[in-house]
Order: C-alpha cells, then sequence, then structure tokens
C-alpha cells in the first residue's frame, strides 16, 4: 500500500512549545492554577494608535486584495524602517510581505534550498527552523553554542561546519530561545566566514528591539555589499508591537531573491491581510513610547528573574534580548519525582507541570537538553509565583 502522507510531511516534528502550552491551557480550564511560561509572546495589548488605524481601514474599505508582496506604502514604511534603524538602502521591489515572519522563513527556505543541500544553524535554536529545512528538502547541520561563550558561536565552528553542500546559514539574535544578542565585532566575524564560502544567510531579527544591556543588535546585511547580496533579513511586528495575532511578517531581500518569493507567494497564500498591513504602516512610522514602555517593562522582569534564579538550585547564563531565559536543570537528571525518573528535559516539563502546575519549554526542542526556556512575558507577580514553585519542585526532588 502506498504511503498517504508526502515524505515531507513525515519529516516533521510536532511543536512542544504548542503542546505544553495545550496541555497548561486544559488544566486551566479544569479550574487549575497553572502559571504558564511557555508561548513566546508579549502580554501586552497592542498599542491604541496601531488598532484606531485598523478601524480607520475599515472604515474606508480597504478590504480587498493587496500586491501578493504588499502594499506599496507598506513596502515604503519597510524600507524607512531599514534604513533608519539598520543602516540598510533597500527598494520596495525588494520587500515582501507575508502572514507573520515565520511564514517569510518558509518562504526564504523554498527559494533557496534545494533537495540534499545543508543548512547551518547555531543550536540552542528556535525549534520551527530545522522542520522548515527538512520540508524543503534540506539538511540541517548544527553548531553547538556553548553556555560558556553566551550560547554564541565562533567564527571558528562556522567555518568548520561549512562543506561545498552548504546554501544557507540561518542566524538569529537577539535569539531565541537563548537571548543571546552577538555584538557587531562579532557579526562581522561571522560573516567575514560567509563571504569566503559564498553562502546566504537569512538573518532573522524579529527581537531587535528587545534589548537590556549593553550589547545592541547589528545587521548582518550591513557588514558588506557582498553580504547583502547573500543575506535575506526576515523581520515582523509581532514582538516588537505586540501584534502576534496580527500575522505581519516581512524580508528584506536581492532582487532575484524577492522576485522568486513573490511569484510563489502570490500561488500559495496571495497576501497578507490588507487591514493587518494598514496598521503595520501605522507601527512602523509612529513615535514608538509604546514600545519602549513594554521593553522598560520586560527589563524590570528580566532583572527580577535572574535576581530570583540566583538564589535557586538551578542555574542560567544570562540573556541580554528577547524575553527568554534558559534555566540549566540537568543537575536534576537521574533523580524522581514519585515513581518517575527525570531523564531529561522532556520528563522535567511534564512532572514541573503534574506537581506544581507551571509550564515550560523542554529545552530538547531547541537542541539543547540539559535546559528548559523560561519566558518573563507574564505578570511580575506569576513570573515570581512561578520561580518559587519550581524551585520549590526542584529541592524535592530525590
Amino acid at each position: 500500500m502506498k504511503e498517504r502522507l508526502a515524505r515531507r510531511m513525515r519529516t516533521i516534528s510536532p511543536s512542544l512549545t504548542l503542546a505544553i502550552s495545550a496541555k497548561a491551557k486544559a488544566m486551566k480550564a479544569a479550574g487549575e492554577d497553572v502559571i504558564s511560561f511557555g508561548v513566546g509572546e508579549p502580554d501586552f495589548n497592542t498599542p491604541a494608535h496601531i488598532v484606531d488605524a485598523a478601524k480607520a481601514a475599515l472604515e474606508k474599505g480597504y478590504t480587498k486584495y493587496t500586491p501578493s508582496s504588499g502594499f506599496p506604502e507598506l513596502r515604503r514604511a519597510i524600507c524607512d524602517k531599514f534604513r533608519r534603524d539598520n543602516g540598510l538602502d533597500y527598494e520596495p521591489s525588494q520587500i515582501i510581505v507575508s502572514n507573520g515572519a515565520k511564514h517569510s522563513i518558509y518562504n526564504v527556505c523554498a527559494a533557496l534550498i534545494d533537495e540534499g543541500d545543508e543548512v547551518v544553524i547555531p543550536a540552542p535554536y528556535w525549534l520551527t527552523y530545522p522542520e522548515v529545512v527538512k520540508v524543503c528538502g534540506g539538511t540541517p547541520v548544527y553548531v553547538e553554542a556553548s553556555r560558556e561563550n553566551g550560547f554564541k558561536i565562533t567564527p571558528e565552528q562556522l567555518k568548520a561546519a561549512i562543506t561545498p553542500k552548504t546554501k544557507m546559514v540561518i542566524f538569529n539574535s537577539p535569539c531565541n530561545p537563548t537571548g543571546a544578542v552577538y555584538s557587531e565585532a562579532e557579526v562581522r566575524a561571522l560573516a567575514k566566514v560567509c563571504e569566503e564560502a559564498e553562502v546566504f544567510v537569512l538573518s532573522d531579527e524579529i527581537y531587535e528591539k528587545l534589548v537590556y544591556g549593553d550589547v545592541k543588535p547589528f545587521s548582518f546585511a550591513a557588514c558588506s555589499e557582498k553580504m547583502k547580496d547573500l543575506t535575506i533579513t526576515v523581520n515582523g511586528v509581532s514582538k516588537t508591537y505586540a501584534m502576534t495575532g496580527w500575522r505581519v511578517g516581512y524580508l528584506a531581500a536581492p532582487k532575484d531573491v524577492a522576485k522568486a518569493i513573490d511569484s510563489f507567494q502570490s500561488h500559495a497564500t496571495s497576501n497578507a491581510n490588507s487591514i493587518a498591513q494598514y496598521a503595520t504602516v501605522k507601527a512602523l512610522n509612529a513615535p514608538e513610547a509604546a514600545v519602549e514602555e513594554m521593553v522598560a517593562i520586560f527589563a524590570k522582569r528580566r532583572q527580577a528573574m535572574l535576581k530570583r534564579i540566583s538564589e535557586m538550585s538551578v542555574d542560567c547564563v544570562v540573556p541580554d534580548g528577547a524575553f527568554y531565559v534558559m534555566l540549566v536543570v540537568d543537575g536534576t537528571y537521574g533523580k524522581k519525582f514519585g515513581g518517575k525518573v527525570i531523564d531529561g528535559s522532556v520528563a522535567f516539563a511534564d512532572c514541573l507541570l503534574d506537581a506544581a502546575k507551571v509550564a515550560v519549554v523542554p529545552g530538547i526542542s531547541f537542541g539543547a537538553d540539559d535546559c528548559v526556556r523560561v519566558s518573563y512575558s507574564l505578570s511580575m507577580k506569576d513570573m515570581l509565583e512561578g520561580l518559587d514553585r519550581i524551585d520549590a519542585f526542584v529541592r524535592s526532588l530525590q
């Protein structure tokens, strides 16, 4: 009998992030007091001026199809954003607006990766990267970013991972799940390796505004003209403007790559939501007081979380960006909760949810089975209560 599903579907692993979140939500619905550190989205409402722009778009009847790559005013606003924030000059024809940054990432992989191509991915990584690469016929090649180096890879590691089959490197700074932020010098050193090997870089910069330390993000495409011609920069409005449900992402690419992606998207999904596109123009062009306020709140939570972790029996690597911390929990492996041996991050997360009603994401999802990911995109009260529960759970293990 023939296989019912295509081979590409059989390579995909389900998202443990969403699985843990679903279990936690089911427990909450049943009346249990669950604190979730799971899904990564800001716990703030979309700023009012952006919501008002969407209302105005509805009232004006802006509810029709737009060009598949996004309507012209938005693409111009995105060009202005790249020039203003990243020192990068693009033409509107090089901008593609999609249904979220995740969709943009898929489009890049579909446009560039052929069967058998290798794609280098620093680990820990966002769990979607390798799945998209596999669906597009590529082979993920992981480069381990050590805790000792702040979860950042070195140029030497990158060079060693590149082979004649390497087509692309996926780079994410600030990083999900680690919160690592590469300095300009570190980005330039990695870019030099990519230039010499002439491999593409997919630079995921969705968390670029969410930084707290002295190190500031630097765009891969800004390293040189050659690197710009090899880089596809992905960004979006989900994290910066608390617009996760609006589903607007975008990319900037060399002209030939952008043209191919536009053609592909025109057949796959057509345009992103027209109302959300109009609201995104306002998000990009308006003063960012609401963003600055959100980042200031995240900074306070980050500081409080790191202080509380320093008092606990688990460790972490201090993050400089995004809104995540990787808790190092492998010291609990081999211990027992009830009759169950904790033998990895999945078992740790399951037992923690059952015992303490706290949801975290197993690090194995990100290629780091010695850790679990916690987020500080929840209230200060719930965050500290959740950390107290984690601490009590860890100390109770035999």
